[in-house]
């Protein structure tokens, strides 16, 4: 199986299946003498581990993280960094009536043509389970900004029909903390209300509901992203939609811009300021494919969970009429937990297009 590698000098390479002993992730390209808070990389991973609330998947697993190479006295030390999380709570038992039948939207049939033979037990490398070692990663990653002063800010901004407002700029560490104290993790706590309302309203029915996370990356240099084949916003638009139930991706004014006049569209420079800023931010601080500095901003949306408790006509491997039974543990919607998701991804773009951006010219 190829495509389990992403990102070119900072790059990392994921193993595992979802009901397998573990599973993992291989940094190779981090530079030494970064400061490695494993603390830290653990807290990104309790924002996306199931069990969490009554709002999402009640697998246990603790998603306890072990660094088995690559740090060494609380540093990289610029060798691969390999980070491991064993599976805890697997009940592969769940998956027995998905032998031979294809779940609905799922990966089943596309994995099992393509390669023939497929992993039925939680749909093993296309299951979610996979995004954790990405989470890890991109732990890693967000260290690397954070030494360069960039900051990555995103929340649950849709959930169905409920919108959250726009976000205002803001302190992010003050969005940080109002988002984390809500399940839903919208950084708008009245809104974040009526979305745990509407999503355990929706678990009850054993129905499933999309949503979408909205992101904001904030003191990005001028500079990431190259000019052609890999713009910072089509390397953005990867990452987010390799993540799984991604199936949607905007950036800036995105789909909107199509309805607006240039006249109104063109973000207009404001002359006399240190570093060249605009009136507007259309563009979603990425123009020609390069980051011009303002915030980076873009939205990601997120279908329903394919695997409802109802009863659903189906097929089988040969074919033939079925029906197959809702089974197992599953998130009635995937965003509150997909959030430390999407960031983990923005920062893996961004510190593999920091270091592509050093070598571009002489310093």
């Amino acid at each position: 199986m190829a495509g389990n590698t992403f990102g070119q000098l900072f790059r990392i390479t994921t193993f595992g299946e979802s009901h397998g002993k573990a599973i993992g992730v291989i940094i190779d390209g981090c530079p030494a003498q970064l400061p490695i808070d494993e603390s830290y990389i653990q807290s990104e991973l309790d924002k996306r581990r199931p069990g969490q609330s009554k709002i999402t998947t009640q697998r246990k697993e603790s998603d306890t993280v072990q660094v088995l190479s690559g740090v060494f006295e609380g540093k990289s030390t610029g060798t691969p960094i390999a980070m491991l999380i064993p599976n805890e709570d697997q009940r592969s038992k769940d998956y027995n009536h998905n032998t031979d039948v294809y779940r609905p939207s799922h990966a089943d049939y596309t994995y099992d043509a393509k390669y023939g033979i497929r992993d039925h037990r939680g749909g093993g490398r296309s299951s979610a389970r996979e995004t954790a070692a990405r989470v890890a990663a991109g732990a890693i990653a967000k260290l690397l900004l954070r030494h360069h002063g960039v900051e990555i800010f995103a929340h649950v901004s849709a959930v169905g029909k409920i919108q959250a407002p726009n976000l205002q700029s803001g302190n992010t560490a003050e969005l940080l903390e109002i988002r984390e104290a809500n399940i839903a993790r919208c950084a708008d706590p009245a809104t974040a209300q009526q979305m745990i309302e509407f999503i355990d309203g929706v678990r009850k029915d054993g129905d499933t509901i999309g949503g979408k996370v909205s992101c904001v990356i904030r003191n990005c240099p001028v500079g990431l992203g190259e000019p052609v084949f890999d713009k910072l916003h089509a390397d953005l638009g990867k990452a987010m939609l390799s993540i799984n139930a991604v199936h949607g991706f905007e950036y800036g004014s995105g789909f909107s811009g199509s309805e607006m006049r240039g006249s109104e569209h063109n973000d207009i420079f404001v002359p006399g300021t240190e570093k060249p800023k605009t009136l507007t931010n259309f563009s979603g601080g990425i123009q020609g494919g390069i980051s011009n500095g303002m915030e980076i901003s873009f939205s990601v949306a997120f279908k329903p969970v394919a695997t409802i408790m109802h009863n659903q006509q189906t097929i089988n491997a040969a074919g033939e009429a079925a029906e197959i039974q809702g089974k197992g543990r599953h998130d009635p919607c995937v965003v509150p937990r997909a959030v430390v998701i999407v960031e983990a991804m923005a920062a893996l773009v961004l510190a593999d297009h920091l270091l592509r951006n050093k070598a571009s010219r002489l310093q």
